[in-house]
């Protein structure tokens, strides 16, 4: 039995009694009758609705499996894993700068290593050319050498040291360089680092190939044998890489010869590859036999602590009270200093002694503590961490090296950036057969070491610049380095220098840092001023000597004339006016 569609009021009937509904069912009978066809009671809205909620939970479960599926993607990177994907960061942008900075990180290694021990660095640099784009870097040095267990750990794995953790000057601070290096010669010619050390005359000399497993930043040993080696302590180095050997401002040639001024006490060789000269071999010379001052290791000032810092060292400290904490982890605090930090933390609102424990300080508090101790007066942190390179060493390394006419060098006194000691030098060589007509040569230095790139955004550059060395005799257009025959060291030295970046090309603009800079360029600045006004001078006086040493003979015979004079006695006036022109010069 068929039912014929209600209609009409039998069919309002039928509904619920809402509104909403018979406007639908309005429109519903509108749209029938323009289609021509009669609604059928399966085609209203609430059904669809229904089969709207039905389909829901299928639509979740779908969501969940895309999640999982994401989730099931997901895994940790290992740092080498990303930095041989992102291996510009680290100075490896091109062939040429590759070669440059393998270079530049196994010397740095080798001076460390030397000045730890004491010893005075002789450091052998050779390059070999393999192919067209392929070369083998061996750096060889008279350390102390490398003990067996951590050989492999040192070259074959990334963010591996011991001077992260140490607050004193050093020239390695990441533990990334050298064994970055390997594995970008691994990367491009599938060659492991090849290490040679002998930790001293009566241990055997170890042999290592090592490379690195990215995946997991874990050194693999390919060889560990004992070989016979003519050195009695020492390490060899050799990386094969793909590369570019070029000469000029960014090479290895003016590498090295940055790297001799600023280290004075070291004798560098250097073997550049099979070029013109066949077995080329070249020697810089120790300017000193005086090493550098060894840099003691000091703890953290509290106002270069930043907070999150604070927090872990008050939950990871020994100490049971906040005394004896506040004097074991940070440096430059007594008595008085703890006395003054709780008078200031009461002053907020918060109520410590001197025996409260440090672990039942909360997150709340600590923070309250930590902002009081950024407020108080505390001594600026000791300088026994730095080693700077002293006035009298960089004149005589700059002498050495440069041919000028004059030299000058200035060491400002330790100054602080964001509770990190740190010091200013700057050396000047000035005239002599360097051309006068270009932008100066510019020396940058952090820690010793020569930066080679990113010139332009370096505070060391910033801070050249902007000083007006107009006003000290030199020419300079707008925005530019000075125009003069001059080169131009700068040295920082610190317990962290603030790089740009982690390929440690440039360092960043601090205000402390530009302030440094400056006053350092401004006193070798006043220095050249009256160099250069004295040259002046001379000059002139000179130029005016020459014209009155021209005409005394003329006036010799005009004053024959006049006086009737003989030729004795003219002659005998001629030089009776020189040799007054002469003690004249001499005043």
């Amino acid at each position: 039995m068929t039912r014929e569609p209600a209609s009409g009021a039998e069919a309002q009937l039928e509904v619920p009694f809402s509104g909403r509904v018979e406007a639908g069912t309005r429109k519903a009978k509108r749209g029938g009758a323009k289609t021509g066809r009669r609604s059928e009671p399966g085609n209203d809205r609430p059904a669809a609705r229904k089969r709207r909620r039905r389909k829901g939970p299928a639509k979740r479960g779908q969501h969940a499996d895309v999640a999982e599926s994401m989730a099931s993607k997901q895994r940790e990177i290992s740092v080498s894993e990303f930095f041989a994907k992102n291996r510009h960061l680290l100075g490896f942008d091109n062939p040429a700068k590759a070669l440059l900075t393998t270079v530049k990180e196994a010397v740095d290694n080798a001076l460390d290593a030397c000045e730890e021990a004491g010893i005075l660095p002789e450091v052998l640099v050779r390059v070999e050319q393999l192919a067209e784009d392929r070369f083998r870097m061996i750096v060889e040095d008279n350390g102390p050498g490398i003990v067996h267990a951590q050989v492999p750990k040192i070259f074959g794995k990334l963010l591996y040291g011991s001077k992260f953790h140490t607050l004193k000057q050093s020239r390695g601070q990441q533990g990334i360089g050298i064994s970055a290096a390997g594995m970008y010669g691994l990367l491009t010619t599938g060659k492991p680092v090849e290490i040679i050390s002998r930790a001293g005359p009566r241990r055997a000399a170890n042999h290592f190939h090592v490379v690195i497993n990215t995946k997991k930043n874990l050194p693999q040993t390919l060889v560990d044998a004992e070989v016979e080696w003519e050195k009695p302590h020492g390490t060899q180095v050799a990386i094969t890489l793909q590369g570019t050997y070029k000469k000029g401002r960014h090479s290895i040639d003016g590498y090295l010869k940055q790297v001799v001024v600023a280290n004075p006490h070291a004798t560098i060789i250097y073997e550049p590859p099979n070029g013109d000269k066949a077995g080329e071999r070249i020697v810089y010379e120790r300017t000193t036999d005086q090493a550098p001052r060894e840099p003691r290791e000091i703890r953290p000032h509290p106002h270069g602590v930043e907070l999150g810092v604070f927090l872990k060292m008050l939950q990871g400290t020994s100490a049971r009270t906040v005394r004896s904490f506040l004097q074991e982890e940070f440096s430059r605090v007594g008595n008085k200093v703890v006395q003054n930090l709780l008078q200031e933390t009461e002053s907020a609102g918060l109520r410590l002694t001197p025996r409260t424990p440090p672990r039942r300080i909360s997150a709340e508090d600590a923070e309250v503590l930590h902002s009081a101790l950024g407020r108080i007066k505390i001594m600026a942190p000791s300088t026994d961490c730095l080693s700077p390179i002293g006035e009298d060493l960089l004149v005589k390394a700059l002498e050495k090296r440069v041919t000028a006419d004059f030299y000058t060098a200035a060491t400002r006194p330790p100054a602080v950036y964001r509770g990190n000691p740190f010091q200013i030098e700057v050396g000047l060589a000035y005239g002599g057969g360097m051309p006068g007509d270009t932008l100066i040569e510019l020396y940058r230095y952090a820690n010793r070491v020569p930066l080679q790139y990113q010139r332009g955004a370096c505070a060391m550059t910033k801070a050249t610049v902007e000083l007006p060395w107009r006003n000290y005799k030199i020419s300079q257009s707008r925005g530019a380095l000075p125009a003069a025959p001059m080169v131009l060291a700068i040295n920082i030295a610190s317990v962290w220098v603030p790089f740009t970046s982690e390929s440690k090309e440039a360092v960043a603009h601090y205000p402390e840092i530009l302030h440094e800079i400056r006053l350092a360029l401004q006193e070798c600045g006043r220095r050249l001023a009256v160099h250069i006004s004295r040259r002046r001078r001379e000059a002139d006086e000179e130029k005016k000597h020459s014209y009155i040493q021209k005409y005394i003979p003329h006036i010799g015979i005009a004053l024959q004339e006049i006086l009737g004079l003989s030729d004795r006695q003219r002659e005998r006036t001629v030089d009776t006016l020189t040799d007054v022109l002469e003690r004249s010069r001499k005043m």
